[in-house]
């Protein structure tokens, strides 16, 4: 297997804004892209990548759980999310210099495969659960500039990561 950092695609790419193809055949070559997005996602210092995010439309993603490790979500889905919902900031590697606020469930129980197509539940909250809820919106053609109720400008975002 290769180390590989994958080019992103641009903002304007078309396969952000369409629905990823489900990935059906678990092998090397899915092996192979994972390991794109995790060399891609540390390279970009991103804390979650997709695979439309370089151009490939597989339903593949790995989140940064930093200390829990990383979290590979293969065809996820979610089963159910909390009522209580949270809005924070969030950004996007793909959106360089535009981040915003969104509204999102504070818990949620998804449904993904593992690399050897097994289908596992994970419950995640807060940080991870809207990673999550962020990179199956990007998989499913929505970015979350379409999600994003107000964009900071430069002097809002500072005082906000000021106040972190």
């Amino acid at each position: 297997m290769n180390v590989a950092v994958k080019p992103l695609v641009s903002a304007s790419s078309a396969i952000l804004r369409q629905q990823a193809e489900d990935v059906k055949t678990f092998d090397r070559q899915l092996k192979q892209l994972l390991l794109d997005i995790e060399d891609t996602l540390y390279e970009t210092e991103a804390s979650a990548l997709c695979a439309p995010q370089i151009g490939v439309s597989q339903q593949a993603a790995i989140i940064d759980m930093e200390a829990d490790g990383l979290l590979q979500l293969i065809n996820p889905r979610i089963v159910s999310e909390s009522e209580t919902k949270v809005t924070e900031l969030e950004g996007d590697v793909s959106f360089p210099d535009i981040f915003g606020t969104v509204t999102r469930s504070q818990m949620i129980v998804v449904q993904s495969n593992d690399v050897e197509g097994n289908t596992v539940e994970l419950t995640a909250y807060d940080d991870i659960a809207r990673m999550i809820l962020h990179i199956i919106d990007q998989l499913n053609g929505v970015p979350f500039t379409d999600k994003m109720e107000k964009q900071l400008t430069e002097e809002e975002l500072e005082a906000y990561l000021e106040d972190e």
